[in-house]
């Protein structure tokens, strides 16, 4: 049996018509009407209507008074409701707010998840101007602090597995390779962002018992031009080192 006979075998038509949707609303700003969900899908209206209709009733879906549908918070809150990503972001919290008031810069939390990094917490320094992240997001393992950190901790295995689940698939380059040992080697990474010019990401492993990497802490640091007391770049990764360590002393304690 091939592996998309195998696929097809265990299919659950009704489970994919809701995901898929639930895929598509999470992508969309406005909502979309059942209508425009139908279209998009290649559904008739009536599948549509019985599909979100349960949705709603779960509360995964709500319907707005412009007669559209966008998703709710449900699944943002199950997700953290996790008891290991609750714990790390309860131990977590209060060392990045102490980081980003005496940094005077935002810093983020990111995990690992299916190819990608995903944002689940995120704290604005005390300032008017922050380079900051939106919790929720998925951001890359090949061109990202975070990313290169990931990558550095992880066995050959897992760093080969993690490069294969990429859209579309990566493969380590002598280039990365090498960057990667460095990382492995200093504790972190200090490296210009490729997203945002005059951005450098500074990042941290938040390691777990076993020196497998839970979460990395990033801060995307810029120069204050407005404040010539905040810390430099120098301070400040060593400020972020220091709170990488602590958040992964108490997850090891």
């Amino acid at each position: 049996m091939s592996q998309l006979e195998d696929a097809d075998k265990y299919r659950a038509p009704a489970l994919d018509k809701g995901l898929d949707i639930l895929e598509l609303l999470a992508g969309t700003e406005e909502g979309l009407s059942q209508a425009e969900i139908a279209k998009a899908l290649d559904r008739s209206p009536n599948e549509i209507y019985r599909m979100l209709d349960r949705l709603v009733r779960r509360g995964y879906v709500r319907r707005t008074a412009a007669d559209r549908y966008e998703v709710t918070l449900k699944l943002f809150e199950l997700a953290h409701g996790r008891p290991p990503l609750q714990r790390l972001l309860s131990q977590a919290l209060p060392v990045m707010r102490r980081f980003a008031r005496d940094a005077e810069q935002a810093c983020h939390l990111a995990n690992y998840d299916r190819g990608a990094l995903i944002v689940s917490a995120q704290v604005d320094g005390p300032g008017y101007w922050n380079v900051s992240i939106r919790v929720g997001s998925r951001i890359s393992l090949v061109d990202t602090g975070s990313g290169h950190v990931t990558l550095a901790f992880a066995s050959p295995e897992e760093r080969r597995l993690m490069l294969e689940e990429q859209e579309p698939a990566e493969k380590l380059t002598p280039g990365l390779e090498e960057r990667l040992k460095d990382v492995r080697r200093q504790g972190f990474e200090n490296m210009p962002s490729r997203q945002i010019a005059g951005v450098t990401n500074l990042s941290v492993p938040i390691l777990g018992p076993m020196g497998r990497v839970l979460a990395v802490l990033t801060c995307p640091y810029s120069e204050r031009l407005d404040v010539r007391t905040a810390p430099g770049r120098d301070r400040v990764m060593q400020m972020l080192i220091g709170c990488g360590q602590e958040i992964s002393q108490v997850r090891q304690a």
